[in-house]
């Protein structure tokens, strides 16, 4: 696809750019940096005008991102389970990818566009972790525009060398092509391997909110609030009776009996988080099932929910100071 994709750029200019700024912004795997380096090469010969060009690049990876940032706000670790199925490691994509953004936030905002993989998750990160929007825009526009400025740079400054290597791409190209071709079967049966092995999530026992509470209330089981720290604030609430179990610290349950069955629910649409755990879980012989549709479910009916405790909260960071 490189060796007929780039020449593109210098013929159609302007709304190919922005197309591809903009879906490789979404998490798809399109050659981004590669399009603005052609691109920087032909504004120095003349053939695209960089006062239009430019700032359309940076709007299409700005436009992508306020996408990801609400949807990451509304819909929570859903929409990063989707992106990180592009990974892989799923589950521990979502985990690793916020934890590093719970530290480093507005670091990783600057820089993710560099890093493949990652630059689709920050926006939906900062959503879900509540940053303020404000913030979230001058930090995701500082970055856009360090990464297309500096590949821009990079190819006007670079244009002859770039012009020789574009002229060799139709004998390249084929080679590239199929070397491709062997790294997208890979990947493919990979993600065929990991959906077969994920199977297991089928077999995970669902309960209802009313079934939840009478196991609950019988004594039976243990409930688990497997919630990410980003949805834990000042004045949560969780259900009465139930634990904290954070995603990433599942040693925890090492003084939990191996006989006693957990319910696990957490706020993710589709169960996106207590789902996986719980498989983790079952394969260490721990019996567990998933609350249907979480949290939201037992407020939705008006079952008893209690504060949580002070000490179990991890307050969502501020970012008014760029950690190191």
């Amino acid at each position: 696809m490189m060796d007929s994709l780039l020449p593109e750029i210098a013929r159609y200019g302007v709304p190919l750019l922005a197309g591809i700024a903009f879906l490789e912004a979404l998490g798809l795997p399109l050659p981004a940096s590669l399009a603005l380096l052609v691109a920087g090469a032909s504004a120095a010969r003349g053939s695209l005008r960089p006062e239009i060009a430019l700032p359309a690049a940076v709007a299409a990876v700005l436009c992508a991102d306020n996408l990801l940032y609400f949807a990451g706000r509304y819909t929570g670790w859903w929409l990063l389970r989707i992106l990180c199925r592009l990974s892989l490691n799923p589950e521990s994509c979502i985990w690793r990818a916020s934890g590093s953004f719970y530290r480093r936030g507005r670091f990783l905002l600057l820089f993710a566009k560099f890093v493949p993989g990652i630059n689709s998750l920050a926006p939906p990160l900062a959503g879900s972790m509540k940053m303020p929007y404000a913030q979230f825009l001058w930090l995701d526009l500082a970055g856009a525009l360090l990464y297309v400025g500096l590949y821009w740079t990079a190819g006007f400054l670079l244009s002859d060398l770039l012009g020789v290597i574009l002229k060799g791409l139709d004998t390249v190209g084929r080679v590239l092509a199929i070397v491709a071709a062997i790294g997208v079967a890979v990947y493919v049966g990979y993600q065929v391997r990991l959906w077969i092995k994920n199977r297991s999530l089928r077999t995970i026992p669902r309960v209802s909110a009313a079934e939840a509470e009478r196991i609950l209330e019988a004594g039976g089981a243990l409930a688990y609030d497997v919630r990410s720290h980003g949805y834990y604030e000042r004045g949560a609430a969780r259900i009465r009776g139930s634990r904290r179990l954070e995603p990433n610290s599942l040693d925890q349950l090492t003084s939990v009996p191996q006989t006693t069955p957990l319910i696990l629910y957490c706020t993710c649409v589709r169960e996106a988080t207590s789902l996986p755990i719980a498989n983790m879980l079952r394969q260490r012989g721990v019996p567990c099932s998933v609350l249907i549709g979480g949290l939201r479910a037992w407020k939705k009916a008006g079952l008893p929910l209690e504060p949580v405790p002070p000490e179990e909260i991890v307050a969502l960071p501020s970012f008014a100071i760029l950690k190191r």
